[in-house]
């Protein structure tokens, strides 16, 4: 995979890199794709899995940082620094 291919990744929300692993699911469970071209789709895939992966984590992180008021509504929210 190309440095390109990979920043791409990296700029990819939760839902694109999320949509592009379903479908490359669907590629490889269809079984029509080439041997080289499945591994091709296979390492894309882990890819974007830890794309997701990462951004989920995140995204917990920043609700798990939400303060609750006694009444148990939102109060405030801490800055979060995941990385």
């Amino acid at each position: 995979m190309t440095d390109k291919q990979e920043t791409d990744i990296a700029k990819m929300s939760f839902e694109q890199a999320l949509q592009e692993l379903e479908t490359i699911v669907a590629k490889l469970e269809s079984g029509s794709v080439e041997l080289e071209v499945s591994i091709d789709l296979y390492e894309r895939g882990e890819k974007l899995k830890n794309r997701c992966e990462t951004l989920l984590k995140k995204a917990t992180a920043r609700v798990e940082k939400i303060t609750l008021s006694a009444d148990g509504k939102a109060q405030k929210t801490e800055p979060l620094d995941v990385e």
